[in-house]
Parts: structure tokens; sequence; C-alpha cells
């Protein structure tokens, strides 16, 4: 199959979603990506060079590539204005409008959905509390994703085939479009990954230093324990965590990929303090021989075993997440790094591969002999 086309929400920063696009340019290498920004200077170059890249408009207006999600009010407008017809089969990887892009009824759209729009639907009243400043910004940024909620249902229906990241967003895809999917853990590069020879005192957690990720949560909590903690990752809220950080805290910032194996692989635990769609950390974290100390909620669930790869804590407190590590180290002898590293198997690159692929195809079958839609 080489008529094809990927729809890929932007093309700015390098992240789990990028990783799957990466996967699918692999599986098919002269398939032209359509995305409504695209920085060609960015951390994307690299994945998207050799392919064709169309973008929207809104690629040409100020600070486009910088303020993006300023422009989320033209979003929806900018890719149904991205011309795709010319294609038998569309892939979209959606986490925010590219499932709405505008195809016909002689194509196959298959959409691999990391989540519906987070700000707008799960994350509403956090993004609401914690992202907007004043009353005129807030009043416009509620009636902005009021409208985006409605086009988002809406365009629900441009999709023949859903797929969910994990079962966590199946069921989300269910609660916001009334739509079943199907479920595709996405790749984890879990070789990469490798336990140190000897483990060394201390704990880690690594994420993007965001709201929801939660990582003022553990840095409160280890700061009340006066255990050491290193955080791996930079971010926005990166100078109110170390604000009310303790010296027994080290932030490292963005590292590269070397000293993020080095570092996961030494440490006696991660610690994992977000409600994730899916949460590729917890999956590095175990092919690393690292246990994961995991709230327990969301994608966690699925890729943590409790008390065999992993413990939860139950509520996004620092009192539950002590609670947690002071059980963790009673019992970490328990954790045996053969067993986390099998279950981090589980979410290898190849095993996404051959299930997207093998989906791509039987869809398409369906497709062309009248059956899939009249089996929705």
């Amino acid at each position: 199959m080489e008529n094809i086309a990927l729809v890929h929400d932007w093309l700015t920063t390098y992240g789990g979603q990028e990783a799957i696009v990466n996967v699918l340019f692999g599986l098919w290498p002269n398939m032209p990506v359509y995305t409504i920004i695209y920085d060609e200077e960015g951390e994307c170059k690299n994945i998207v060079e050799g392919h064709e890249v169309y973008t929207s408009f809104i690629q040409k207006l100020p600070l486009a590539k910088r303020k993006y999600r300023t422009y989320l009010p033209l979003m929806p407008l900018a890719i149904e204005q991205l011309d795709v017809t010319g294609y038998d089969v569309v892939l979209s990887t959606h986490h925010a409008v590219s499932k709405g892009v505008l195809t016909t009824a002689d194509q196959l759209h298959i959409s691999y959905v990391n989540t519906p729009i987070r700000y707008a639907w799960n994350l509403y009243h956090e993004y609401m509390r914690d992202g907007f400043q004043g009353k005129i910004s807030a009043g416009l940024a509620r009636l902005v994703l009021h409208y985006i909620r409605i086009w988002d249902q809406q365009t629900a229906n441009r999709v023949d085939v859903f797929i969910g990241n994990s079962h966590n967003v199946a069921n989300r895809i269910w609660r916001v479009y009334r739509r079943k999917a199907e479920v595709i853990y996405p790749p984890v590069e879990v070789d990469k990954f490798q336990p140190a020879s000897k483990k060394d005192d201390y704990y880690v957690t690594f994420s993007r230093l965001v709201p929801y990720k939660r990582v003022d949560l553990v840095v409160e909590a280890f700061t009340k324990m006066g255990k050491p903690l290193v955080v791996l990752g930079d971010g926005p809220d990166a100078d109110k965590i170390k604000a009310i950080a303790g010296s027994n805290i080290e932030f490292l910032g963005y590292q590269p990929d070397d000293v993020v194996v080095d570092v996961l692989g030494r440490a006696k635990a991660l610690v994992f303090a977000a409600n994730e769609d899916f949460g590729i950390t917890p999956v590095e974290g175990q092919a690393s021989g690292c246990p994961v100390i995991a709230y327990g909620r969301g994608g966690a669930l699925e890729t943590v075993i409790d008390r065999e790869t992993g413990l939860f804590f139950n509520e996004q407190t620092p009192q539950s997440l002590i609670k947690a590590v002071e059980e963790f180290e009673n019992i970490q002898k328990n954790f045996k790094i053969e067993k986390l590293r099998y279950n981090a198997s589980r979410f290898s690159t190849d095993r996404f591969k051959q299930e997207y692929e093998d989906l791509v195809n039987s869809s398409y079958d369906k497709f062309l002999r009248g059956e899939l839609r009249s089996s929705d």
C-alpha cells in the first residue's frame, strides 16, 4: 500500500507522539505528512527529513513555531484546509485536531488517538485553574474550549477506524465520541534501556515540568522525607518547582538519551505522579530494571504490575506518596530485574509495528469490500 498520507497535529518538539510518527515513517518510507505547523530547525527535523511536509496557513502567522497553542481557535479551520483528497488511505495521529481532516467517502481514515484534546475534556478544569490568569483571558478560554468540544465531537464521524493508545484512552474515546476503538500500545524503545550493575541510593522522576505531570507533588513529598531525588526534565514549571525543593533534590534539567539511560539504570525506583493517557516513562523505568512508584490511575494501571514491577499510591497528595515510598522500602528486595524487563518488553517498537500494520491492512481490505462502515 503506497498511496497513503499522514496527518499530525504539529511537528515542533519531539515527544512520544512524534516517536510514533517516526515509526510510521519506517513502515511507509515515502509517506508525506500534513501538519498545522512544522519547525524546520526544531527537534523533529531529523525524523521528517526525506518526507514531503505540507503545512497550514498558521505556519505563516507570527511566532507560530513557538507560540502555536495561542492559535488553538484557528486550528479546526486550519486542519480542514489541508487537502489530502489524493490518497487512498489517510492516517492521523491525534491529540488535538488532526482527526478533523476532511476526507471523502472513497478514502479510508484511521486515527491513532493519544487522547481526545485534553485541555478541552479530561483536564479542562485543571488547565483553567493553572493555565489562565485574569477574568478576561479565562472567559475567552472557556468560550474557545466550548467551541472546540462541539467541533471535536462533530468530527468524530470523519474517522472510519479509531485506535486508542491504551484501554484508558479507548474508554475516553467512547465517552467523548461514542465510538469503539481498537487498542495498540505505543512503541517504546525498551532495548535502549539497561539496568546498571549496581544500584545507587536515590529515586528519580523523569518528566516535562508542566502542571498535570505533578512533579511538584513528588518534590514536595521527597523534601519532607529528606530522601535523595533526581529530577530529569525541564519545562515552564521549573522555577516554581525548584522554589519548593529541599537540598536533597537534584535537578538535572533536559538530558540526552545516554544520561537518561544511566540515571534510570542506577536509580532504586522511578516515581511517577501523573494521571497519563498511557505513560511511556514507567515502561522505560522497568526496562532499566527500575521499579515504579506510580499514581494508581490512567495508563500506569496497564503498564505496571502492582507489587511485581511497582507500587501504586491512591491519591495525588504528598502524604499518599510518602506512604507508598515507605512501603516500597520495606519490600524493595522483592522486585526482580528479570520480571521488570520482561513486563517492559510487552511494549516494544517491533510489537507496535506489527500490530499497527496488520490493522491498517485488514481495515483496508474490509473497506474495499464495503464491510467496514456497514458493520460499525
